[in-house]
């Protein structure tokens, strides 16, 4: 009988999610998808602004990314990431999003009725695996940026929103949530509890990826699990994000927002690291080993190829096994 595969946990959110669960869904039977719910923008803003739920975009990306190959996964894909056109109300609105809003209405306010909304739609879609919210409350992400008024590029200021902080000009020094302290999705942190291996990245730095660390209660799961960490580094800069960060600067603010979290593994794309030394020695600083393989889509994109991306995670979850209970 074939092994199922390791109990991995994929945290982030958006593209970089997308791309990390379409490889890890063809490496485990056994995966969850963590994801950020901090969106304001678009479909997913004006559904959170008006119904007061979890804004439902990067929770519907990762259950697309976890569809089969197979046609009924291809259509089901393509139906919950359709947007309509339109010149009225229903202009830009995806139908997962909606489709995952309808659900959470139905099911009520009762205890674990968001997540179980999120399952119902992962059976219909026959996802190949779970997803959960990092948190059971929406929130919002407030950044600390340097040089927002390029009047004042050494001023220090705070930008509020996932929107506004991806569009403010200047260095963003860190992040952190509205509110400081929101309650952890109980699922998410069981699954953190029992995974094998825990997966950050890649996507947008500061706000996919790093505000994990700020859920007090998602950190403190982080930092105790027996499970391995990997963290999956971006091929490029993420414009207004980390303009001109090089990888290691990834790994450093990374670092800076959980002090003291051991990583394994750090993964990165050899096309895209010029300074192979200075890499090596941050994520040496994190504890971890450097791992360099070709994941970037042949085409030249600024994208993972999903299929690179699981040979990589393959060879690196044959080579670090979690210890033994």
């Amino acid at each position: 009988m074939e092994s199922p595969g390791p109990k991995v946990v994929a945290l982030g959110g958006g593209h970089g999610l997308y791309a990390s669960l379409s490889a890890l869904r063809r490496v485990t039977d056994r995966l969850t998808a963590v994801v950020t719910v901090a969106d304001d923008g678009g479909s997913s803003g004006r559904l959170r602004q008006e119904l007061g739920v979890l804004p439902p975009g990067d929770l519907r990306m990762a259950l697309a990314a976890l569809c089969g190959d197979d046609e009924w996964g291809q259509t089901w894909r393509d139906v919950v990431q359709h947007r309509f056109r339109s010149q009225g109300g229903l202009h830009d609105h995806a139908v997962g999003n909606l489709l995952i809003v309808a659900l959470w209405e139905l099911l009520g306010d009762r205890a674990g009725s968001t997540v179980e909304g999120l399952d119902w739609v992962g059976r219909l879609l026959g996802a190949h695996g779970r997803v959960l919210p990092m948190a059971s409350v929406p929130m919002d992400i407030v950044a600390e940026v340097r040089g927002a008024d390029p009047a004042r590029p050494d001023v220090v200021s705070f930008v509020k929103g996932q929107v506004e902080c991806a569009k403010t000009p200047g260095d963003v020094l860190g992040v952190s949530l509205v509110p400081p302290d929101p309650p952890a999705c109980p699922e998410a942190l069981a699954a953190v509890g029992d995974a094998d291996w825990v997966v950050f990245g890649p996507g947008s730095w500061f706000t996919s990826v790093l505000p994990h660390l700020q859920v007090p209660e998602l950190a403190r799961a982080l930092a105790a699990t027996r499970a391995r960490r990997a963290v999956a580094l971006n091929l490029v800069p993420q414009p207004g994000e980390t303009d001109d960060f090089s990888p290691q600067r990834h790994l450093e603010v990374f670092q800076a927002h959980a002090p003291g979290l051991r990583v394994d593994v750090v993964l990165a794309d050899r096309g895209v690291v010029e300074d192979t030394e200075a890499l090596d020695r941050a994520v040496k600083d994190l504890g971890g080993r450097l791992v360099l393989a070709d994941v970037a889509a042949p085409d030249g994109s600024p994208r993972h190829d999903p299929a690179l991306l699981a040979q990589a995670f393959v060879q690196i979850f044959a080579e670090d096994r979690p210890a033994g209970p």
